[in-house]
């Protein structure tokens, strides 16, 4: 009976430790966040790099590093971090420059639309030809283009 439970206990425990590594992908890659952009990436990156900072300070003042391998790595995560800076300055300014492009295609979408299209119906047959064209795509007569009247 007791080597029952044990055997039981030891299944249940196998299975508990296993089914994670036996998991699909698709179902381990659900819990990662999806919000991850190049903005936020470039923001945690920065964080990281300030603890780093932090860091380093406090080990420096408690005597754990020499001043030379201090100078050393505050010059190394100083430039990485000003790096960083940098590239979110440059992401930043290519976001405004997207927004001033979309901006512009919609003014022209919009008077696009305002515009009245002309009419490339065949006088001659009645056909109504793609736009824009000279001559009926049926009988092959000559189209002037005319306003639609709304």
């Amino acid at each position: 009976m007791l080597l029952g439970i044990a055997l039981l206990i030891s299944v249940g425990l196998l299975i508990f430790v296993v089914a994670p590594l036996l998991a699909p992908e698709a179902a381990v890659g659900a819990t990662l966040p999806v919000d991850v952009t190049p903005q936020v990436d470039l923001k945690r990156r920065r964080l990281v790099l300030y603890e780093n900072l932090q860091d380093l300070d406090f080990e420096y003042k408690a005597g754990k590093l020499s001043a030379d391998d201090y100078q050393a790595l505050r010059r190394d995560y100083t430039a990485e971090a000003a790096q960083l800076m940098a590239a979110s300055q440059e992401l930043e300014i290519t976001r405004s420059e997207d927004a001033l492009i979309e901006r512009e295609v919609a003014a022209r979408r919009a008077r696009r639309k305002a515009e009245p299209v002309p009419d490339y119906t065949c006088p001659k047959c009645g056909f109504e030809n793609p736009l824009p064209v000279k001559f009926c795509g049926e009988c092959g007569a000559k189209i002037s283009p005319r306003e639609r009247k709304a």
